[in-house]
């Protein structure tokens, strides 16, 4: 079956043919599925508009000229308890990052995490190297590398092995990491994690440089090197750096290429800390580049959306409790932890229309260049592949095309 799409004339959009879910019913999907025309994405069951989000050159812009925020998918390969099916996990996450390039979304971020239970894979650039093999046009990135625990020339050298075999679409999110485990098992003292972090920054750039170079700092001794081959994308593929206070918000603006926010705060401190991040990139005469990652779900209805999506959230959520995220501080015992008292003003959750209104305000509040959203959950493993599967269709079909 084929839709057809309105678009202005002249309009010189994207045409192509992709395979969409059923969005009926209330769970899981239907197992039907048809082929569409769409110039950008599919549009099912909505009003016309005549706006153009993506053209053959150019960055996407609202009617206003500002640049319309793009969207990605953070993806927590695991599954608990014991991470007994991790393989049916790679060949899920890579279908559901083939289907997202499909619905017009621009990236997928993977995250890096040690010795834990459910499996959860500690090795970002590898998944990336997977995903970017199985499609053509999604950017491929890290959400983040813990980059204290990694020699920043090995580092280097796997980003431009990485960026050669994706023909330039990776993104190098890094982070200082916060779990004593993880730096017990590399030999890394925690409590160095911020002068290491900042050194090698500083060396990722130099290795990227194309020039010989040297370094003498605290932990890291460098004597005459070039690193080769050179990077695809010049200067150098982008360094994210995930910030959730004051001082790594302005860390990320001194020495970052954006900032990336935590997924489980609310817009009010979202927005405190981007405008401080902004404040400290202007004054070191850079251009700010917010990115928000987003908890959100879009489903047929509410009542579905939390049904589906709060419980795997929730579990997210107690275990940052349990280990005493600053978000939650408030809450003093764990029965208080429930979903309608943290979903306000921190999940985007319920249906198309509900969601697009809330994807809007947070893109207006923030102005950030990209939203990643947090759909499958590590601690809990869900929600399921096909209820994934059937949220990023519906975000292809009902959000990504409206965001103006």
């Amino acid at each position: 079956m084929f839709a057809p799409v309105m678009v202005q004339p002249g309009s010189p959009a994207r045409t192509r043919f992709r395979r969409v879910f059923s969005t009926s019913g209330s769970s899981g999907m239907s197992g039907q599925s048809s082929w569409r025309c769409c110039a950008h994405s599919s549009r099912l069951a909505i009003p016309f508009y005549t706006v153009i989000l993506s053209t053959t050159s150019g960055k996407p812009t609202n009617r206003e000229g500002q640049k319309v925020m793009k969207f990605g998918i953070y993806s927590s390969i695991a599954n608990p308890p014991r991470g007994e099916d991790l393989p049916r996990c790679v060949d899920e996450v890579i279908e559901e990052a083939q289907l997202a390039e499909q619905a017009g979304f621009d990236s997928c971020f993977f995250g890096e995490h040690h010795q834990d239970k459910d499996g959860f894979l500690p090795s970002p650039l590898i998944v990336c190297t997977a995903v970017a093999a199985a499609t053509t046009t999604l950017r491929v990135g890290t959400s983040v590398i813990l980059l204290p625990l990694h020699h920043p020339v090995r580092l280097a050298e796997d980003v431009v092995t990485l960026d050669i075999i994706s023909k330039g679409r990776v993104t190098v999110g890094v982070g200082l990491g916060y779990q004593q485990a993880d730096f017990d098992a590399f030999g890394v003292n925690m409590s160095d994690r911020v002068d290491l972090f900042e050194e090698k920054v500083h060396i990722l750039r130099e290795c990227w440089s194309g020039k010989e170079f040297s370094f003498d700092g605290k932990h890291h001794q460098i004597e005459n090197l070039t690193v080769r081959p050179d990077t695809v994308q010049k200067p150098h593929p982008p360094i994210w750096i995930g910030a959730s206070a004051p001082v790594s918000a302005r860390r990320a603006a001194n020495i970052g290429d954006a900032l990336v926010t935590t997924p489980s705060t609310t817009l009010d401190n979202t927005v405190r800390l981007i405008d401080q991040y902004k404040a400290a990139a202007e004054a070191a005469g850079k251009t700010p580049t917010p990115v928000i990652m987003r908890d959100a779900w879009v489903a047929s209805s509410r009542k579905e959306a939390e049904e589906v999506y709060g419980p795997e959230v929730m579990a997210a959520y107690k275990y940052y409790w349990r280990n005493g995220l600053s978000e939650f501080k408030s809450i003093k015992d764990e029965s208080e932890l429930t979903l309608e008292r943290v979903a306000k003003d921190r999940l985007i959750m319920g249906d198309p229309e509900e969601c697009l209104t809330e994807f809007q305000r947070w893109s207006e509040g923030t102005g950030a260049e990209s939203c990643l959203l947090r759909l499958r959950h590590a601690h809990s493993g869900g929600p399921s592949h096909a209820q994934i599967m059937k949220t990023i269709d519906l975000i292809g079909d009902r959000i990504i095309p409206y965001m103006d």
